[in-house]
């Protein structure tokens, strides 16, 4: 008998604790790079220091996924310019409006 189990994203938060990740973009470059993530009492610290910082957050679990898979450093992936592109606009959006 095969068993299966189906953990919904917030079961999983609740299991492993929260995670982020922070992209930064430089003009001129070539893509956005992830510059820190992290799981658990590492993701509440980055968070409070965003949240502390002002800096504009996103939630978005499937593209957060993704971004744990990238080495600190490296750039996004290519498939991931499309999303990432409408979010740095909408940050852009938001600074203009602030």
């Amino acid at each position: 008998m095969n068993h299966y189990q189906y953990v919904n994203t917030s079961k999983r938060q609740q299991l492993n604790g929260k995670s982020a990740a922070v992209i930064r973009y430089d003009e001129g470059s070539d893509a956005p790079k992830v510059v820190a993530q992290g799981r658990g009492q590492l993701a509440n610290h980055i968070i409070n220091l965003a949240k502390e910082h002002q800096v504009d957050m996103q939630e978005d679990s499937t593209l957060l996924a993704n971004l744990l898979e990238v080495d600190l450093g490296d750039q996004i992936p290519p498939q991931l310019y499309s999303v990432m592109a409408e979010i740095l606009l909408m940050v852009e959006r938001l600074e203009k409006d602030a």
